[in-house]
C-alpha cells in the first residue's frame, strides 16, 4: 500500500504552465479524483506521478521516496487508459496474464491471479475471446483486470469511462467503486465528469488552468464551493449563480429580492436547484417561464435572470406554459455568496 506526496510539484513547457504549486498528500488507500474540464492540467498530474511525464519543479513521494527519477516501471503503478490498450492479436486470458509475464512473475502463480482478476471484473466466461469480440464495456473490464492482476500499490485511471455509452457507464462505475472497497489501493482517478467524481471519490481535487482550485470531500464541494468556478462546475444542474448589488441587507437583481447578510455593494449569489421551491404567493424570484424539462421524478423549470439561467425543480405533476409567470422561494440560509470580482466564496 502507498502514501502519496505531491510536494509543491509543476509542469511547464517554455512559458506555458501546465500544471502550477500541486501541493497535496494522498493517504494510503484513498480514492482521489481529480476533476476538472480538458486542460486543466488533471491528466499531467496524473502522469507525473506516473513517470510518464518528468516535473518541472517539486517532489512526488510515493510511501516516503522521492520518485521524480524513478522510471514507470519502477514505480510500481499500474494505470487504465481511456483507450483500452489492448493486444488485438491475444485472447482475454493472454492480455490479463501479459503483466505478470513482462515483471517474471513465478508463471506457477499466473493462473491463479488472472482468474482472480478476471472474476472480480465479472469476465469469467469471455477468456477465451479477442478483443474484438468483446463491446466497450467488456475491454474496459479487461483493462481492469490486467491492471489488478499486477496487485500494485497505486492504480491510476485516466477517464476510463469516457468511451462508453451511459447506460454502461453507470454499471462500469459501480463496478469500479466495488473494486476500490475490496481492493484497498491507493486510487487517482482523472475524469472532467462531477457525477463520477461525486460516487467515486473519498476526496475530490477542482482544478482550473493548472491551479487546485479546491480540495475536499464531494460533500463538502457541493455543499460549500469554493469559489464561482466551483460551484459551476459540480452539481446537475450546476448551482444557479446571479450577479447583483447588495444594498440595504437585500440582494437585487433583475426580477430578483433576497435578504442576505452582507455588505453593501456588487456581488454573485448562488443556490442549488433542489433548495429553492414553488412560491405559492410572491416569492424571492419571479420571471416568466423561459423553458421547461420533465426529468421523470421531476420537473425543471428555468427562468431569465439577466444574461444567467435560474433553474428550480418542481414536482413532477407540475403543468404550465413557457412565458407564464413564476415565483421562487429561496430562503436566505440555502444562499451562497461570492465576491464579484475574483468569485472567491464570502463567510463560512
Amino acid at each position: 500500500m502507498a502514501e502519496i506526496q505531491l510536494r509543491n510539484v509543476g509542469k511547464r513547457w517554455g512559458s506555458f504552465i501546465g500544471v502550477h504549486n500541486f501541493d497535496l498528500t494522498i493517504a494510503d488507500r484513498e480514492f482521489l479524483v481529480l476533476l476538472g474540464p480538458s486542460g486543466c492540467g488533471k491528466t499531467t498530474t496524473m502522469r507525473m506521478i506516473a513517470g510518464l511525464e518528468d516535473v518541472t519543479e517539486g517532489e512526488i513521494l510515493i510511501d516516503g521516496k522521492v520518485v521524480n527519477d524513478l522510471e514507470p516501471k519502477d514505480r510500481d503503478v499500474a494505470m487504465v487508459f481511456q483507450s483500452y490498450a489492448l493486444y488485438p492479436n491475444m485472447n482475454v486470458y493472454e492480455n490479463i496474464r501479459f503483466p505478470l509475464k513482462v515483471r517474471g512473475i513465478d508463471p506457477a502463480t499466473h493462473d491463479d491471479k488472472v482468474r482472480r482478476a478476471s472474476a472480480m471484473v465479472e469476465l469469467d466466461d469471455f477468456l477465451h475471446r479477442k478483443p474484438a469480440e468483446l463491446s466497450g464495456g467488456q475491454r474496459q473490464r479487461v483493462a481492469l483486470a490486467r491492471a489488478i492482476v499486477r496487485e500494485p500499490n497505486v492504480f491510476l485511471m485516466d477517464e476510463p469511462l469516457s468511451n462508453l455509452d451511459a447506460k454502461l457507464r453507470v454499471s462500469t462505475r459501480a463496478q469500479i467503486k466495488n473494486l476500490s472497497h475490496e481492493l484497498a489501493v491507493t486510487t487517482i482517478y482523472v475524469t472532467h465528469d462531477q457525477i463520477e467524481a461525486m460516487t467515486l471519490a473519498d476526496r475530490v481535487v477542482v482544478m482550473k488552468q493548472g491551479v487546485v482550485q479546491q480540495v475536499g470531500s464531494p460533500t463538502e464541494i457541493y455543499d460549500r464551493p469554493a469559489n464561482t468556478f466551483v460551484a459551476s462546475f459540480i452539481g446537475s444542474p450546476a448551482m444557479n449563480l446571479m450577479e447583483g448589488e447588495v444594498t440595504g441587507g437585500v440582494f437585487r437583481a433583475e426580477h430578483v429580492e433576497i435578504p442576505v447578510s452582507a455588505p453593501d455593494g456588487p456581488m454573485t449569489l448562488g443556490f442549488r436547484a433542489e433548495d429553492a421551491s414553488l412560491a405559492e404567493g410572491a416569492g424571492q424570484i419571479t420571471a416568466p417561464i423561459y423553458t421547461l424539462e420533465l426529468l421523470g421524478d421531476a420537473t425543471m423549470i428555468s427562468v431569465r435572470v439577466g444574461g444567467a439561467l435560474v433553474s428550480v425543480k418542481a414536482d413532477k405533476s407540475f403543468r404550465a406554459e413557457i412565458g407564464d409567470d413564476v415565483s421562487f422561494s429561496v430562503p436566505t440560509e440555502i444562499c451562497h455568496l461570492f465576491e464579484a470580482g475574483s468569485g472567491a466564496r464570502i463567510g463560512e
